[in-house]
């Protein structure tokens, strides 16, 4: 059992002695507020704050945090309130107390937004003071260590959230000692029997290779004392947790993961780091594409170490990993490594790429529509499998692998992200949607007015990229809904003469008042994203009926006045509006029906999508059947004449199986000046393949010559355009 005694012991090896005092008075305040309570186990309640503040002063941090970690649940668990502990442990304390609070104190109508929610208050009480989140790391470790009491589904639910949420943020602020006890644990508790399992077979494998181990660690320590360098060489445990997941991901038994020896190697400084890399690799060959440097480069959670793999005696793997004295206590603690405690300023120092990270998720926050959106974009933050590539100023840029030119435009400056128009990567053009690789110079190139496109959100990865898009996407939305429902009621006023300038203020008031609207932006932003109908708010405005809106349609009524403005091929009457030109740029509330391709030429209509605008279908599409037996949901569209834009499309080609043919079709498709977004196989047999691309064209002539050049080609036996 851990004392009050022993804590205040551990805390004179890095603390004076005012500040332990200081702790001990926090530690006799919640005895004392906690008198009573006990836990599920028995034991008093206050041995668990005393738990917690003894893991956090095992990460050797400043007596505020000391203070808060055993005073955490007084607000919550008991009478007292938070003015009362900034009356009597000052200001500071009580916020950080208050923090940790909070995130327990939110409720939801929903499951899903609830653990959002919290998630967002989590990273958020973190970008405002990383203590609050130590604290709560802290809590949770020491929670799951006495879980064994608890009723197993909620075991479960525990050691999922611990595993999902607690576990990366631990990873993510570099917090290595706490993060592999809390994988360990919640692997413990949700797969009892495979921890069990797996722990039994560890402790053998140990036993059975302590005379090898031994070997290979006097080779190291010879080598060592020969070239006259002072290290201290550890071995390396591997973590039962790690083990599972290496066996579970790559479909290895137990034996293929563990037959490794992994040693730590601690020097002074830097130099000497590289200097011992040389005596391991001249001791024991090195195995070629394992060496790692994380000096250079650090991880995105500020750890840096180098790591190489070496043959070792009779064949067998070797890991090394050698640091300073200072990267490895940065491994182990991580952010709190860095601590600064700024006396003048009442400021703590968030230092490193943990640091920039914290202020990057303050930004995404701003930017989020919701918390789910925002627990979404950090997800991936969470998760990083990285690549590193250069600005062409030789700066490092880390990114998640997957990640694209335009996640890198981001995360140099949103300015440049918003205004990329191309890229190249080492020094060659390249699409946007290029994944990027480790040691590649991008260089974004952008003009001004540029505006970042809708189709970007199917490739980026990182979280900055995507609410940056998203955010800027939302806005342009309604401002070109507001200017789309303005071309179509213009369009639907001119079938009774009327155009908006000329309609009298007082008869548009009166209609807004109608549809419960408080501006006519508003209305056409309605009209622009399909939610109203133009046709029928032109009549009202037109007042040629003073029916409300919101009573029914005399029988017949409506359905006469609509097929009076059908379109031409529904024989509708001469007096019909003009179609709607579509000019291909308009934007995000204008869409193109992926079961058709419309391009320029096809005979085209515009289905009404509530909260989409149009969709632009071929009149002969098969999904524009049913709307056809409702004419209010659709209008007649037509193309503008030279169009510059390019519309996907897509063929089908049935070639003979040759080598090299679909390089042929490729490069043949190329020199028609169309782009290639996709291509699909299907091997029919020995004999024939079927190859189903989708590229851009300008219009039919456009297609029907790449569809002629095509037919011509020795191994193209047919080609028809798919549709539906």
């Amino acid at each position: 059992m851990f004392l009050i005694s022993d804590l205040t012991k551990l805390l004179e090896t890095y603390l004076d002695e005012d500040q332990v005092k200081e702790v001990y008075r926090a530690y006799l305040f919640g005895a004392e507020a906690h008198e009573g309570q006990k836990r599920l186990s028995g034991e008093p309640y206050i041995y668990h704050p005393l738990a917690v503040a003894r893991i956090l002063a095992e990460l050797k941090m400043d007596k505020q945090t000391l203070m808060a970690a055993i005073l955490h649940d007084v607000i919550e668990d008991t009478k007292t309130a938070k003015e009362q502990l900034k009356e009597e442990f000052g200001e500071e304390v009580a916020e950080l107390v208050d923090g940790v609070s909070k995130l327990t104190q939110i409720k939801f109508e929903s499951k899903a937004e609830a653990q959002a929610e919290n998630f967002r208050k989590l990273m958020l009480a973190m970008v405002k003071d990383i203590r609050v989140i130590l604290i709560k790391l802290a809590d949770r470790l020491h929670n799951m260590r006495t879980i064994g009491i608890m009723a197993p589904h909620k075991k479960q639910r525990i050691a999922k959230e611990t595993l999902d949420i607690y576990v990366p943020i631990a990873n993510r602020l570099g917090i290595n000692s706490i993060r592999v006890e809390l994988q360990d644990l919640g692997f413990q508790a949700a797969h009892p029997l495979r921890f069990q399992v797996l722990k039994n077979a560890l402790k053998k494998a140990i036993g059975n290779r302590k005379e090898i181990l031994n070997k290979i660690e006097t080779a190291i320590k010879n080598r060592l004392e020969e070239a006259q360098i002072e290290g201290e060489i550890l071995g390396r445990e591997k973590h039962i947790y790690s083990i599972y997941q290496k066996m579970k991901k790559k479909h290895l038994s137990f034996s293929e993961v563990f037959d490794v020896y992994a040693f730590r190697i601690v020097v002074k400084n830097v130099d000497t780091v590289y200097r011992v890399l040389g005596v391991v690799h001249n001791l024991y060959k090195p195995l070629p594409g394992r060496f790692k440097d994380y000096i250079a480069i650090p991880k995105a959670n500020g750890y840096q170490s180098l790591h190489t793999v070496l043959f070792g005696p009779h064949g067998v793997p070797i890991e090394v990993q050698i640091r300073t004295e200072d990267m490895h206590r940065v491994s182990e603690a991580g952010i709190a490594a860095h601590w600064l405690y700024k006396q003048n300023n009442d400021q703590v120092g968030k230092e490193g790429k943990a640091g920039e990270w914290l202020r990057g998720l303050l930004e995404m926050q701003k930017t989020s529509g919701n918390s789910i959106e925002f627990l979404e974009s950090v997800k991936v933050d969470l998760f990083p499998d990285v690549v590193y590539v250069f600005t062409p100023q030789g700066e490092i840029r880390e990114l998640p692998r997957g990640a694209t030119p335009i996640d890198f435009a981001y995360a140099v400056h949103t300015d440049i992200g918003d205004t990329c128009i191309a890229t190249k990567i080492n020094r060659h053009l390249a699409p946007l949607r290029t994944q990027l690789q480790t040691g590649q110079t991008v260089e974004i190139i952008t003009a001004p007015g540029a505006k970042p496109n809708p189709a970007w959100l199917s490739f980026v990865v990182t979280g900055k990229a995507r609410t940056h898009i998203r955010h800027f996407l939302k806005q342009l939305q309604g401002e070109e809904a507001a200017t789309l429902g303005k071309r179509l009621l213009e369009r639907s006023l001119g079938t009774f003469s009327l155009s908006l300038d000329k309609i009298p203020k007082d008869r548009l008031q009166k209609v807004l008042k109608m549809y419960q609207l408080t501006s006519l932006d508003e209305l056409l932003s309605e009209i622009g994203l399909g939610n109203r109908m133009p046709l029928l708010v032109a009549k009202q405005i037109s007042n040629q009926s003073a029916q409300d809106p919101g009573q029914k349609t005399r029988p017949g009524g409506l359905k006469n006045m609509l097929f009076r403005y059908a379109p031409s091929w529904l024989g509708g009457e001469k007096n019909t509006p003009l179609p709607l030109a579509i000019k291909g740029t308009e934007g995000v509330n204008i869409g193109y029906a992926r079961c058709c391709r419309p391009i320029p030429g096809d005979p085209i209509i515009g289905i009404f999508s509530a909260g989409r605008g149009i969709v632009v279908h071929t009149v002969n599409c098969k999904n524009v059947s049913d709307h056809r037996k409702r004419p209010e949901n659709w209008l007649e569209l037509k193309w503008e004449d030279n169009l510059s834009a390019e519309f996907p499309v897509e063929i089908r080609l049935d070639v003979t199986n040759q080598r090299g043919v679909l390089a042929t079709v490729a490069s043949t498709i190329a020199e028609m000046e169309s782009n290639i977004e996709n291509v699909n196989i299907d091997d029919k047999d020995g004999s024939y393949t079927n190859l189903f691309f989708t590229i851009n064209v300008r219009n039919r002539h456009h297609l029907a010559q790449v569809m002629r050049k095509l037919k011509g080609l020795d191994q193209v036996s047919r080609i028809v355009r798919t549709k539906g």
